[in-house]
């Protein structure tokens, strides 16, 4: 540890909790609860587990509020992180190596192992200097994110286990951003995998065989591709506009065939497209319907995922919530930039069972780094994001 780091106990926390290899696929999520455990008796919070799914535990640690029948707050951060190629790391990947800029280097650093230490930092702080608050906290730490949460807050949020948990307003994470801005997200695309399947005539590769399902792909794939291009103009003409602000539709696999000169009975054509939260998703779903027709007879559509849509967080006065955060966030002058996120986070789970919530990482002037190679957070920015946290976490939870 470099040696400016050394005697400071949230930064050791943080380290300690990267070098634990909570890392896709088949994780043991025993040692991130030991962890968690042993904060929550430190800090003197309770401690709950909730297993929806055996092996998948939700960890929720809880600060009582001053007014407990309140709407409480929920600050939620996942303990698991993506797979890592270790060959291609400076250093090694679960060490929480600091360099001699203060650099933390881990799988985790930024996505978001950071979030969820920092939050427990900052309560640490606020109860030892004997404030106490109206709104009970939550902070939850949730398993299997980064493959999509089916097992963990998806289905967590349909439980009466949560719903007894009385969610007003939540935190979950957001991104890191390379100026000095603070990128928050109020709303998320909604994820549609969808599997188009072609039908035809086989036969011989030596012919010219009518109604191939070549043929028929050919024109599913030139309409997607189409619209793709029409949306890559839109973003590319708008310096407002941001990836969250269009619809990406990406052709990300294609199977069928038996053998090279055997004209195949199917094809099947796999496109990924996260839908602008200004779509029309009814009209959408209409219009590939009718690419299919128009291709020809046995063209078939299987999603994979089709999220609904989901209404983003108010961010105006309609939302006490938001005032307080943004309110707070002025009176430290941080500079916000609001957007709808490009990816997932669990945050689409809480707002569809309408808990208004706010993705947001405290981390600026720091490169986007998430499921990269050499992922890492400088310790002057962790610690400042306690800060931050600090008077956030007040803020909103004496609203």
């Amino acid at each position: 540890m470099s040696t400016a780091y050394e005697n400071n106990s949230a930064v050791a926390n943080f380290v300690e909790y990267l070098r634990i290899p909570s890392v896709q696929p088949d994780i043991n999520y025993d040692e991130c609860v030991n962890f968690l455990k042993r904060q929550a008796n430190e800090i003197g919070l309770e401690f709950q587990i909730y297993e929806v799914v055996p092996l998948k535990p939700i960890v929720v640690l809880t600060w009582l509020g001053q007014e407990p029948n309140l709407p409480s707050i929920l600050l939620n951060s996942h303990m698991d992180v993506v797979p890592v190629f270790a060959d291609s790391w400076t250093y090694p990947p679960f060490s929480g190596h600091i360099d001699e800029e203060g650099k933390i280097f881990a799988r985790g650093s930024q996505d978001m192992k950071c979030v969820g230490i920092q939050y427990l930092e900052a309560i640490r702080r606020i109860k030892g200097d004997g404030v106490q608050l109206k709104r009970t906290l939550h902070i939850s730490f949730v398993p299997d994110e980064e493959i999509g949460g089916h097992d963990g807050m998806k289905k967590f949020v349909l439980t009466q286990e949560f719903r007894a948990l009385n969610i007003g307003f939540a935190l979950d994470e957001g991104m890191a951003n390379p100026t000095d801005e603070f990128v928050i997200f109020n709303g998320e695309r909604s994820i549609w995998q969808i599997h188009i399947h072609c039908t035809g005539q086989p036969g011989h590769g030596s012919l010219l065989i009518p109604n191939t399902a070549g043929e028929k792909l050919r024109y599913i794939i030139d309409k997607f591709m189409d619209m793709r291009e029409k949306e890559k103009k839109k973003l590319e003409s708008d310096g407002k506009l941001t990836i969250g602000d269009v619809t990406t539709i990406n052709l990300t696999q294609i199977s069928g065939g038996v053998q090279s000169n055997v004209v195949p009975e199917k094809l099947t054509v796999v496109f990924d497209v996260r839908l602008a939260v200004t779509v029309d998703y009814d009209d959408f779903e209409k219009k590939i319907n009718q690419w299919c027709k128009e291709a020809g007879d046995g063209v078939t559509i299987e999603f994979e995922q089709k999220n609904p849509k989901v209404e983003c967080t108010k961010t105006d006065n309609s939302n006490p919530y938001w005032v307080a955060f943004k309110r707070a966030c002025d009176e430290m002058n941080l500079k916000l930039d609001c957007r709808i996120f490009p990816g997932g986070t669990d945050s689409r789970y809480v707002r569809r069972v309408g808990i208004p919530a706010i993705g947001f990482s405290p981390m600026n002037n720091t490169p986007v780094l998430l499921h990269d190679h050499d992922e890492f957070l400088s310790a002057d920015i962790y610690l400042r994001g306690i800060d931050i946290y600090e008077k956030l976490i007040p803020a909103i939870a004496n609203v």
